[in-house]
């Protein structure tokens, strides 16, 4: 990689070319163009050559195609595929599972409800995973019961519910998750990053997760015991 490309991936900020707005390359989405003129992803800023450079959003990369962005920002031809966004949510997607498979490989995944449950008593964990398609009042008794046990610091605890039960099993080598725990490690806090960039990619707040919000709606209220 030359020097003006070390560059180009170094240093406080980069700009959106469909908004103009700035951003830590942490922050922001990288694209590089092939030798044949297609835009490529490029999620780890590693790829050769002069790149550019959208904020984290699906519908910001969706505007970069609809627009014709990418021919701009090269400032020569480049073809985006018309599902460029999607493609990008399933590589950010696979990326942030692979790396739950290293935080199971470094022992710190607890599974099942009766464990996760145990857990969440014990007080050593970082965060929850709730498959997308598990019930809503399964998961609203895990909430119930973290919120009692962690009391003000509850709201520390990252809830995670971005995943299909099919796709935990196969991140995990585990069949039916349903739910699980993190215990506290690096290879935890790298994933909750990945996690991190994946909602901020759908524009989903954490904080408030859409499942989680439902799963209190439809379930035994919150002051009932667990």
């Amino acid at each position: 990689m030359t020097s003006r490309s070390k560059r180009n991936l170094e240093g406080p900020e980069r700009t959106c070319i469909v908004t103009g707005e700035k951003g830590p390359p942490e922050a922001m989405l990288h694209f590089a163009l092939s030798p044949s003129g297609d835009v490529v992803a490029d999620l780890r800023r590693k790829l050769p050559g002069r790149g550019v450079w959208t904020r984290l959003s699906r519908e910001i990369v969706g505007q970069a195609v609809r627009k014709q962005a990418f021919s701009r920002g090269f400032k020569e031809k480049a073809v985006a595929p018309p599902d460029l966004a999607d493609l990008v949510d399933q590589l950010i997607e696979r990326d942030a599972l692979q790396f739950l498979s290293i935080v199971n490989k470094s022992g710190l995944v607890i599974t099942g409800a009766t464990k996760v449950e145990a857990a969440i008593k014990a007080g050593a964990i970082v965060a929850l995973v709730h498959a997308s398609d598990g019930a809503p009042d399964g998961i609203a008794k895990l909430e119930r019961l973290a919120n009692a046990c962690f009391g003000d610091n509850a709201g520390r605890l990252a809830r995670i519910n971005l995943f299909a039960s099919g796709q935990l099993d196969l991140a995990l080598g585990r069949t039916n998750v349903i739910h699980a725990a993190l215990g506290a490690g690096e290879a935890s806090e790298a994933f909750l990053l990945k996690v991190r960039r994946l909602a901020d990619y759908r524009a989903i707040d954490l904080a408030n997760p859409p499942v989680l919000a439902v799963a209190e709606s439809e379930s035994t209220p919150r002051g009932e015991a667990v």
